[in-house]
């Protein structure tokens, strides 16, 4: 599919940030539409309007949390990517439960971005798609040793290494130990990825 097939929704309060992400997609030749606020969006964008939404998740007004139970509840069938300067695990859980496709934490690199866009207008990968990624990550939490389960629990849950320290009995650097090494073996190179698989395995609950 070519990038100007669909429209790529920039949705941000920061007019430096709407001039930079417009650049950087149109030099990539997708079709840009820049938005101020998340209701000048919901204001403009038409009902089976195909493309993405990549948007910030604080904003004045209507956050970009907010704008996602609102393209939801408006059955807009656009996928969304949260991007923020204030990224944390409950954050990220939070936004991939509300249904973003992904979570980008400033500064990222322009690649980043790109990458994600082209995945979000890809599709979600549909119901078979979910299903292997769900498999996947049941895998690779079965590779995980029981400590480092715990230890996977406890970042889920946002709880800083010192406190899951302290809850396990154990010292803070064993704690960052288990921490790299499951990261290492869920293939997780950020928050959002740890995010997406307690989403697809649920709280990792089955832990």
């Amino acid at each position: 599919m070519t990038n100007a097939s669909a429209i790529v929704h920039i949705v941000d309060d920061d007019a430096a940030v709407r001039d930079s992400l417009k650049l950087l997609l149109k030099t990539d030749d997708f079709d840009v539409r820049a938005h101020a606020s998340a209701r000048d969006f919901l204001a403009s964008v038409g009902r089976g309007e195909g493309g993405c939404v990549v948007t910030d998740v604080r904003m004045p007004e209507i956050s970009g949390l907010e704008l996602l139970a609102e393209i939801e509840a408006r059955g807009l069938d656009l996928p969304v990517i949260v991007i923020t300067a204030h990224a944390d695990v409950a954050l990220a859980v939070q936004a991939m439960k509300a249904g973003a496709v992904d979570l980008l934490e400033k500064p990222f690199d322009d690649e980043s971005l790109l990458g994600s866009v082209r995945h979000a207008l890809d599709g979600r990968g549909g119901a078979g798609g979910l299903g292997s990624e769900a498999a996947a990550a049941r895998d690779r939490l079965a590779s995980l040793t029981s400590r480092e389960r715990e230890v996977l629990v406890g970042v889920l849950d946002g709880r800083p290494n010192k406190i899951i320290a302290h809850e396990l009995g154990i010292s803070v650097r064993t704690v960052e130990v288990h921490r790299a090494r499951l990261m290492v073996k869920m293939r997780a190179k950020s928050l959002s990825e740890l995010a997406r698989i307690s989403v697809l395995v649920p709280r990792a609950a089955s832990i």
